[in-house]
């Protein structure tokens, strides 16, 4: 039996949050009684470290374990959800793991994407590439990725309000066309020369 479990005063039925939350409340004990005098003191320091190493012993353990057959399948589920476009039950699915490996922080990030959290993404890549650096899917990934934010950042202001402004001003020779503008003091200067031509010709006669 796991050694961890025996100091925790568990047996191998007990779950992992049962653990975890056993691991809490003697490490507050003996975190306390550590500082009594005497040997009540002394034997409490002595089982917060056996209780610290046994711990890093099991987490390490269940790291070495952590990609089961059961797992893989589990994350083909994540991958499932993913694809069908349901990303709450996909997150759901991924929450529900105690111990994360490179594969779900590469799924985390996918979903992050979905979602157009790319700075989110980048994060989970760039942290499944430090938990596997030499898996290819992961580093194809943050390269698209990096392209795209890349390539989002290249486009200026002036190259988003460059042709707004050119819309606005074709919108306003238009405007200028359609209510008058240029053609409409063409007529009144036209009609401006008339009235001075009649005038004359009444005050001829």
């Amino acid at each position: 039996m796991d050694e961890y479990f025996k100091l925790l005063g568990l047996n191998e039925n007990s779950t992992e949050e049962e653990a975890e939350a056993h691991y809490l409340e003697l490490k507050a004990l003996y975190g306390e009684q550590r500082f009594t005098e005497g040997e009540v003191g002394n034997e409490a320091a002595k089982k917060l470290t056996e209780l610290e190493a046994a711990r890093r012993d099991h987490l390490e353990s269940v790291r070495e374990k952590n990609f089961t057959s059961t797992d893989s399948s589990y994350y083909a589920e994540i991958e499932n959800q993913i694809k069908k476009g349901d990303l709450t039950e996909a997150q759901r699915l991924l929450d529900e793991f105690n111990e994360r490996n490179a594969e779900w922080h590469y799924l985390q990030s996918v979903v992050f994407y979905k979602k157009n959290w790319t700075n989110e993404s980048k994060k989970q890549l760039e942290i499944a590439i430090e938990m596997d650096a030499n898996n290819q899917k992961y580093k194809n990934s943050l390269d698209k990725l990096n392209a795209k934010i890349n390539d989002n950042a290249s486009k200026t202001f002036t190259d988003y309000s460059g042709n707004a402004n050119e819309n606005r001003a074709r919108a306003y020779d238009e405007g200028e066309r359609q209510m008058g503008g240029d053609g409409c003091f063409d007529f009144c200067c036209q009609l401006a020369i008339c009235n001075v031509l009649l005038n004359c010709c009444c005050n001829c006669r």
